[in-house]
């Protein structure tokens, strides 16, 4: 499978203030580093934006770290959350991820125009670093046509934000010729598509009762696949049931973009898991395709304990445990993101470091290293070795030991430059 040809280094814009500290050689001593096992004392050197194992010959600065832990900055995977209402919320949703040590975000659909807001305040040293699909392929009636109208109806879009804007409606091949050129046109980092029960694709595609919890046509899947990675770009899916999950990993997309049953059914509730859980095979096909899965688990369960109903969150937590346990026996690469509007991905890590499935050094890995490499392929992040970007993140304890050190970040760094 052809796999991110798109180089999504997405070069950070360097103010001449964050140009100059990137250049400094910074000596950081007395820092315990995360070596994705465990954390080992040593010395390290920010040069250039990268980080250095040897002395340089020249030394601008020292710091302390006094025995604190450091760790990779922690990836969001999946939220739509940074997109552009005005110049004071931008640097607001900015201030929030730096704040929770996020310093990369994938945002599978938004406007155009709501990205190109962005761009003053993400992919730069002293912002987030944060891919676009834009515009999501979906049938008519499908998903997300839902938000669309009611952001209409708010008067949030327009008209014209519909086909061709926030989402692209694909009922063929036809279609599917003749808008792939504008979907391009619009220099999308990545494609996103949507599969809903699409099992029951038959079913549903001409029925009003279920408009917006419909999808792509499953058999275009592996077509939108096909042109996406000879473009360079990677696909992601959008997934409800297990079906889909299959339907999604035969397409040999790139991402799956949930778990199957995260949010539950059309009324957002779990009455049963039996049409939820992944089957081994469709998660060894997962590993072998080099698939990643996205997590989005939270909001299920939180959703049914705010509703008072812990016989649900209990199945919620359920199907989640079953589901990791299977791609984790899969050695599935998993990428943590949350969906939650209002957030970053700190509650959702928190949330499978509870679920108890993933151990403190699993969650950790998973938050700090895979993410981020999923969101970037191309870049040398996640990892704190020679060579690789001057971006960490400093602890006050181990969050191995106790994850929730993974709250108290003392010291946030990014391609050289100490962040305020």
């Amino acid at each position: 499978m052809i796999r991110a040809i798109r180089l999504l280094a997405i070069a950070p814009l360097l103010t001449q203030a964050a140009h100059a500290q990137a250049q400094k050689t910074i000596a950081f001593v007395g820092g315990r580093w995360f070596n994705g096992t465990t954390f080992r004392s040593r010395t390290m050197y920010s040069a250039g934006g990268l980080l250095h194992i040897r002395r340089p010959a020249r030394i601008d600065s020292t710091v302390n770290l006094h025995g604190m832990f450091v760790v990779p900055p922690f990836g969001e995977a999946h939220n739509h959350n940074i997109e552009f209402y005005g110049a004071s919320r931008a640097k607001a949703i900015v201030a929030k991820y730096l704040h929770d040590g996020v310093f990369y975000d994938q945002n599978p659909a938004t406007l155009p125009r709501s990205r190109d807001g962005m761009l003053p305040y993400v992919n730069r040293p002293r912002g987030i670093d944060v891919t676009f699909a834009l515009g999501g392929i979906t049938s008519t009636g499908g998903h997300p046509t839902g938000l669309y109208v009611r952001n209409r109806r708010a008067g949030v879009f327009t008209p014209a934000d519909s086909d061709g804007g926030f989402l692209w409606i694909v009922d063929s091949l036809g279609d599917l010729n003749r808008k792939w050129d504008r979907i391009l046109a619009n220099h999308p980092d990545f494609i996103k598509a949507f599969l809903l029960y699409s099992e029951e694709y038959e079913k549903r595609k001409n029925d009003s009762t279920y408009f917006n919890w419909r999808g792509l046509d499953p058999a275009l899947l592996p077509e939108v696949v096909r042109r996406a990675h000879a473009a360079g770009l990677r696909v992601m899916c959008h997934i409800e049931s297990a079906a889909d999950f299959h339907n999604a990993v035969a397409a040999r997309v790139d991402e799956i973009g949930h778990m199957p049953g995260f949010r539950g059914d059309e009324q957002g509730r779990l009455p049963s898991a039996d049409r939820y859980i992944i089957a081994d095979a469709d998660a060894a096909a997962a590993a072998r395709g080099d698939i990643a899965v996205v997590t989005t688990l939270q909001a299920g369960s939180a959703g049914a304990a705010a509703r008072g109903d812990t016989l649900e969150r209990a199945r919620f937590d359920s199907l989640n445990s079953v589901n990791l346990r299977t791609l984790m026996r899969h050695h599935v690469r998993l990428a943590i993101g949350s969906d939650n509007y209002r957030t970053t991905s700190a509650p959702e890590a928190n949330y499978l470091q509870q679920l108890g499935i993933l151990s403190n050094l699993d969650v950790l890995r998973v938050w700090s290293e895979t993410t981020p490499r999923v969101i970037f392929p191309m870049r040398r992040i996640g990892r704190l070795a020679d060579g690789y970007e001057a971006s960490f993140l400093v602890l006050p304890g181990n969050p191995i030991a106790d994850f929730s050190n993974t709250g108290r970040i003392v010291m946030r760094v990014k391609q050289g430059v100490i962040l305020e």
